[in-house]
Formats: structure tokens, sequence, C-alpha cells
């Protein structure tokens, strides 16, 4: 039980520091959905979305009055589709347009899971699942999709990483009256992991349960206000500091995701104690690093600081949860996170210097703008790097970038809401065309090789 003094920190923690629930999540299985027809598959996955998740808005909502604390999203993600549809791989934006009539009869913001696994190999019927991608995303609103490209065990699928640099032009083109939107509900992954509860990579992986809940907690400013309180300590006691803040911030969402499941009658899957900025400010990730110290992010030192930071909420958060799981850990997002637009828009912060983040950080190069010219081989070389250094390191790393139309560098754009506003950001010219249109498989690293 929570004492008096446990009860007024928590509530300052939610008042003063935006302490959040940032998603409730539901993962629902599609497998029992497919029938012999694209039509009959489509109308089985909205009738069988709608009734797992219906009481999942009422309940979450029910939730967060009765604990105070604000819970932000409420999401679902599925089996990836592209499995479900295999049998007519042509007309999986009918199941694409289900799912999207399911999210706004829940009334969730996001649902993920349109999404294909081609880490050693792309099928027949996978290629023309992504084939279908930008059309999907161009016709719905709350849908999004992935594609996992590499694996540690597998190698990363360079024929599928020079295909998603042509998918992202193609999705950012039939989105281009909303500045390229489309392309913020796409993600690629290395190591994707199969229970995320984090858009745009959200999927319900086919090792899950039939039907789970997990919560993606948030606390930026929770954590930048514990460092603001011990202003003379080392690294040492900073990190420490942190480890016990991000413990307090995952038991809030050990309670909720345990209460949310036995309320939904589902099995509770997992508490991702990630950091995700949003783009209020006292929300920033970059804030928290130059608390550190550092006079801006993107500064010599940015990557040790944020490799300090990931790490103690890591071990802060598995203290507090036996089901600690997902990405767990900081988020970089730049159009997100005020600090990264300030950096960038003051030319603090670059590409190459996010990539170098990326190698210690939660997942990768996310929410990006880039030059709406910028070549499509250009782009899978972002995502080959990436990838590789998921591929060498045994983590998850993605690539999420908008090559906004008609935006050069020095523009901006602007989402709204969580997904913020973003400058444009400079990418190298030096073309890649040659290295990706080779295609073929990047063996796995040697240590990849473990029974």
């Amino acid at each position: 039980m929570l004492n008096q003094s446990q009860v007024i920190e928590t509530i300052d923690m939610i008042e003063k520091e935006h302490l959040d629930i940032r998603t409730v999540t539901m993962g629902i299985s599609l497998l029992p959905c497919v029938r012999e027809s694209a039509e009959k598959t489509a109308k089985a996955v909205y009738e069988r979305v709608v009734g797992k998740a219906e009481k999942l808005s009422s309940v979450t909502e029910a939730l967060s009055r009765e604990y105070g604390i604000p819970i932000v999203n409420k999401r679902v993600s599925v089996t990836p589709v592209s499995l479900i549809t295999a049998a007519f791989p042509e007309e999986s934006v009918s199941v694409a347009l289900a799912l999207d009539r399911a999210a706004e009869t829940l009334g969730i913001d996001f649902l993920g899971g349109y999404s294909a696994l081609v880490h050693k190999g792309t099928a027949d019927f996978e290629n023309t699942f992504l084939d279908t991608i930008p059309e999907a995303l161009a016709s719905t609103k709350r849908l999004c999709s992935s594609v996992n490209v590499g694996s540690t065990r597998s190698g990363i699928n360079m024929d599928a990483v020079r295909r998603i640099g042509e998918l992202v032009k193609e999705i950012a083109a039939r989105t281009e009256r909303e500045g390229g939107i489309g392309c913020a509900k796409f993600v690629a992954f290395c190591n994707a992991v199969e229970d995320n509860p984090f858009m745009a990579g959200a999927f319900h992986g086919t090792g899950e349960a039939d039907t789970v809940v997990s919560v993606g907690v948030s606390g930026p400013g929770v954590i930048l206000h514990a460092l603001k309180g011990v202003p003379g300590a080392d690294l040492t006691e900073a990190a420490e500091t942190v480890k016990r803040t991000a413990f307090k911030i995952t038991r809030a969402g050990q309670l909720v995701a345990g209460e949310a499941a036995k309320r939904l009658g589902v099995r509770f899957g997992i508490v991702d104690l990630s950091l995700a900025p949003t783009p209020a400010r006292g929300d920033s990730v970059a804030h928290i690093l130059e608390e550190l110290g550092l006079e801006t992010v993107g500064g010599h030192g940015t990557t040790a600081a944020l490799a300090l930071l990931n790490d103690a909420v890591k071990k802060g958060g598995v203290m507090a949860s036996p089901r600690v799981g997902g990405l767990s850990g900081a988020f970089i997002p730049v159009s997100e996170d005020i600090g990264m637009i300030e950096a960038a828009e003051a030319g603090k912060i670059s590409v190459d210097k996010l990539e170098a983040m990326t190698c210690v950080c939660s997942v990768g190069l996310d929410m990006i703008a880039i030059p709406g010219d910028t070549p499509a081989s250009t782009i899978s070389a972002i995502l080959a790097d990436e990838a590789a250094i998921g591929m060498v390191n045994g983590k998850t790393t993605a690539m999420r970038v908008i090559p906004v139309p008609g935006k050069k560098v020095g523009d901006e754009v602007s989402f709204g809401g969580l997904l913020g506003r973003a400058p444009v950001m400079p990418v190298h010219t030096g073309s890649a065309e040659k290295f990706i249109s080779r295609g073929g498989l990047i063996p796995a690293p040697i240590h990849s090789f473990r029974n």
C-alpha cells in the first residue's frame, strides 16, 4: 500500500511533472479471422476487433478517473496483416479499411499491425502486400504500418530495404496535402519485438496470447524534475536518481495494466517503461540530457548522457514490474520533443548525431523530416545503416523518416497533436544508388550463431 507521502508525491508527478500513462494497448490475434475471400475476412476482422475491444475506452477512462492518472491514448495492435491476407494479398486494403472502421467505432487513436515480417526473405504474397501499404495508409486515418527488414539472427534483407525507400516516397506523395503524414504512420525495423504497445510499430506477435493488454508509461518530466533536485551530484548519483524515479513511474504502469487486464477479462501483457516525450515544454528527453550537463543536445557527450539515462531507466523499471517488455528506454523522436525540435532548428543536432544516439537509446531515427526530393535510394541507405546498428548490437532499431513533399532544408512541417512539428533536416547528398541496387542479404554477424 502507498503511504501518505507517496500519494502526495504521485499527485505532484501527475499535476506538475507530466506523468501519464501514454497508452493502454490491447493486442488481438486475427488468426481466427482468415476466410476464403478478402470480403469475408475483412468482415470477420472488423467484428473480432470491435467485439474484443468494445470496453477498452470505457475501462481506461474509468481507471483514469479512479486513480487520477492521465491515460493519453487507447490503442489496438493486431496480428501482422500480411499473414491474414496471404491467400489474396492484392486485396489486403479491404482489411486495412475494416481495421480503420473498427478503430473509429472503438474511439481509439491508432491501430497498429498492417505489417510484414520479411527479415530473412520476402515471399511472393509479402511482395504483393508491401505494394498495398501506400494505398492503405493514404486511405485510412488511424491505421499504422510496419515492416521488419532484419534481425541479429538472420541478417538484413536488402531487397526489402530497397523496396522500403520506394514505399516511403510513395506514401509521402499519396499524403502530400497533409505534409506526407502517412510516413508518420509507417516504420521499418530491425529486430522488431512482438509486444510493443507504441505506434507506429505495434503489432500483435504470433507467439502472444489470444488477447492481451499492455501499457506504455512515460515520464520525461518526472525524470527531469528529479534531476533538478540533485544539481551537484556526480553521474553515479544522477543515475541512481533516474533509477529510483523510473521505479516509481513503472509502478504506476504496473497498477494500471493489472487492473485494466482484470476488468477487460484478458491477459496482462507487458509494461513498456519507455520515456516517450511530447511537444509540451517540460516533457522532453532532450532537456533531461541537458540537465545532466550538456549545453545543448547534439553536442559532444550527448551519446554518453543518453546511454546513462537509458540504462538507469531500464534498471529502475525491471525492479518495479515482473512484466517489463516492449522497447523500454528513451525515445528520441525529433518532431515530438520540444528540446529536439529547438536543437534541430538551431542546427545543433544532425541526422548523423541522431544515428549515433540510436546505438544506445530505445529505438532509432524517429519522426525526422527530410527534403521531399530525397532519393528513394538515400532513404533505403539510412534504413540500412539503422538496421546494421540493430543487427550487430542485438537491439531493436527503426527508421521513421518523412520526405516532406515540396519542402527543403530549413522549412518546417506541422502534424499537430502528439506528432508535433519538425524542421526539415539535411541528409548527405552522395548517392548510395549502386550500393542499394545490389540487393541480396547482408549476412548475420558471427555472434548470431549461438546454438
